[in-house]
């Protein structure tokens, strides 16, 4: 390709040199493929006065002299290049992007061909079988104890949170590698202290309750008893507590008001006992529930108090994976997304949140990460580039920007 001056360069794409140098960003390339790209991520273009076969990249004046020692030595030095950042409401992935989600996990790999790249679903099958075989689904299958659970000590938390992570990957419960899992599970666990109770019958609060209900529904079974007294236990205001029960604390009273990390984890857990196809008497009073527990979060646009408008709580707007019982804005948003519910002005709020978490390349940071003694590190270190919480941010930006058009 042919070079541009500068002034066309800048004219073709409207803006001025002071604004084509703040929308660069910083990122690690060596000194021989340095280029500057065009702002709709087009090919490279060479600036007057930068002969052919030359590279342009603004540096400083300490970089510079590092450049020019590469110039006198010969030697192949790393230094500092610039591409385009992303715009504010460019909910479309680009091709790099793709590559360095599709780069990693079969859990992650999969996910990104169904949600974001529309692969042929033999495709898709292929490669999430491999989850039960490679990678993190594999090694989260082998830490279970042939007594079925995960842990020591606290084996009962730690099986559900590995429970809900290989549900998370998409471990495919047809698998004979999950068949045999969940077979463990269900004939070998028990609650002793609630009278020997079978593991996957639950146990007294809704936000496990819940998510036990999403692991035998997708793995083994929905079971009705337990998806009715989650219903039963269902608030005035549309969610869950954990704390509205008085057993937890004799000494102060119970709370009328549902919680958003309790009201996330039941919804999930009632979207997969609905999924599971299980006709019975419990399925339409499920849906109905789930609406209202969903129109629980709407009404306070996914992280706002319903009397006073603020943030509930900050921390919500940062996210995490795996998220455990944590609420985010993201979780809120993918359950969303995942049960198919049409975006309205609502979510607004919470969609401009996701973008302004996103960096300048395009990609999330794992901003938090939560204590579950899963053993089993599943992601980069806090503040690093996350492919969990690009994947599920882009598919949910893809959601709403289809849904709004």
């Amino acid at each position: 390709m042919t070079g541009f001056i500068a002034s066309e360069f800048l004219s073709r794409n409207r803006v001025s040199l002071k604004e084509a140098f703040e929308g660069l960003e910083l990122c690690e390339r060596k000194l021989s493929c340095t280029v500057l790209r065009g702002l709709d991520g087009s090919n490279p273009v060479r600036l007057l006065g930068n002969p052919p076969g030359r590279a342009f990249c603004p540096i400083s004046a300490h970089a510079g002299a590092r450049a020019n020692a590469v110039q006198r030595t010969g030697e192949n030095l790393r230094t500092a290049c610039y591409n385009i950042r992303m715009r504010p409401h460019d909910y479309a992935p680009r091709p790099a992007h793709l590559k360095w989600l599709l780069d990693s996990d079969p859990a992650i790999r999969w996910q990104v061909m169904r949600d974001l790249a529309d692969e042929a679903p033999n495709a898709i099958a292929t490669e999430r079988s491999r989850v039960a075989t490679e990678g993190w689904g594999a090694q989260l299958l082998a830490l279970q104890s042939p007594a079925g659970n995960w842990g020591g000590l606290k084996w009962d938390l730690i099986t559900l949170y590995s429970l809900v992570v290989l549900k998370d990957l998409g471990l495919d419960a047809a698998s004979k590698q999950a068949r045999k899992m969940i077979d463990r599970v269900d004939k070998r666990l028990v609650f002793k202290l609630l009278n020997n109770r079978p593991y996957l019958h639950g146990e007294t609060e809704p936000c496990i309750n819940g998510r036990i209900l999403g692991i035998g529904s997708y793995f083994k079974e929905p079971n009705d008893a337990l998806a009715k007294r989650l219903l039963d236990e269902q608030l005035e205001d549309g969610g869950w507590n954990c704390e509205a029960w008085p057993f937890l604390s004799p000494k102060r009273p119970p709370s009328r008001r549902s919680s958003f990390h309790t009201t996330i984890c039941v919804l999930e857990g009632l979207l997969e006992y609905e999924r599971a196809g299980h006709k019975s008497a419990v399925t339409k009073s499920v849906t109905k529930a789930r609406k209202r527990a969903e129109n629980y979060l709407l009404e306070r646009c996914m992280f706002r108090s319903l009397r006073t408008g603020e943030v509930i709580d900050k921390r919500w707007l940062r996210f995490s994976f795996p998220t455990f019982w944590h609420y985010d804005v993201l979780r809120g948003l993918d359950y969303l997304r995942n049960a198919g519910t049409k975006p309205d002005s609502r979510v607004r709020d919470a969609i401009e949140i996701v973008i302004k978490r996103r960096h300048q390349n395009g990609r999330w940071p794992l901003n938090l990460l939560h204590p579950g003694d899963i053993s089993l590190q599943l992601e980069t270190a806090v503040g690093r580039a996350s492919r969990w919480n690009t994947l599920r941010a882009l598919r949910v930006l893809r959601w709403y920007k289809n849904s709004t058009k």
